[in-house]
């Protein structure tokens, strides 16, 4: 039996994306552009630290919208991956900006300056 992972050509898609890119957002519209709040509170956080991310639009593609979910075992849009590693939805992101966690893990990852 194979690995879905390795199968799964939305999985793969997911993969490259947050191995290419330090900061992505999966996210429904685009950062200039977000089609809804908690998208948008989370590409607010990410600009106000002044994070380089990529935004990928979930609403361009329904294979991308639920494989994002079964790739991260999450259910819901907005997500953030940094280096790889999903970081939470838009409640953990604003939760982990409050508290100082989120600056501090992107200052970590040698992706914002202290």
């Amino acid at each position: 039996m194979t690995d879905t992972a390795t199968t799964n050509p939305v999985h793969d898609f997911i993969a490259n994306a947050v191995t290419e890119n330090p900061v992505v957002l999966f996210m429904k519209g685009v950062p200039e552009e977000p089609r809804c709040g908690f998208s948008g509170v989370v590409v607010q956080i990410l600009d106000h630290l002044g994070a380089d991310f990529v935004g990928v639009d979930v609403l361009q593609n329904d294979a991308i919208r639920e494989g994002i979910k079964t790739y991260s075992d999450w259910p819901t849009i907005p997500q953030l991956y940094v280096k790889g590693e999903f970081v939470g939805g838009a409640d953990i992101i604003r939760e982990m900006f409050q508290s100082g966690e989120l600056k501090t893990l992107l200052v970590e990852q040698g992706l914002l300056t202290a």
